[in-house]
């Protein structure tokens, strides 16, 4: 059955606040910083998704593409993302936050283009460990059907 045309598009919270800041910094280049944006705004949003302030600010200046290596990960690792946005939703979008503010993008970017087999990731990722577990789990839910 075919989505309907008003159906609400599920964004992820990178998403949001990519839009949400994109909004913001383009039509005035004065608005680049957050602090020019009207009283509360960018306190409601980070209370809305849950986020510290200074989180939501990080974020939402690296852009829309910022947890695109977290997707290509779970795709290396053979995780469902689908599957893990339905039954774990507050894991995914926790994965989303600690992928969007690692400091160790360059590296995992070259890891993922150059050699998707390579452990070398696990020694930098801030995910590793929610990301075995989440595999680990797969694995075994696979092996009981």
């Amino acid at each position: 059955m075919p989505a309907e045309p008003n159906a609400p598009k599920h964004r992820t919270v990178l998403e949001v606040i990519s839009r949400w800041w994109q909004a913001w910094t383009y039509p005035a280049p004065d608005l680049s910083n957050p602090v020019c944006c009207l009283d509360g705004e960018v306190e409601r949003l980070a209370t809305d998704i849950g986020m510290p302030v200074a989180e939501v600010r990080r974020l939402a200046a690296q852009g829309p593409e910022a947890a695109d290596l977290l997707l290509q990960r779970m795709a290396a690792l053979k995780l469902d993302c689908k599957k893990i946005v339905q039954s774990n939703p507050e894991t995914f979008r926790d994965l989303q936050r600690v992928c969007g503010q690692c400091e160790s993008r360059r590296q995992c970017s070259l890891d993922l283009t150059l050699n998707l087999s390579n452990p070398h990731w696990e020694s930098y990722c801030p995910n590793v460990a929610t990301l075995k577990l989440l595999g680990a789990t797969s694995s075994a839910a696979g092996d009981k059907r």
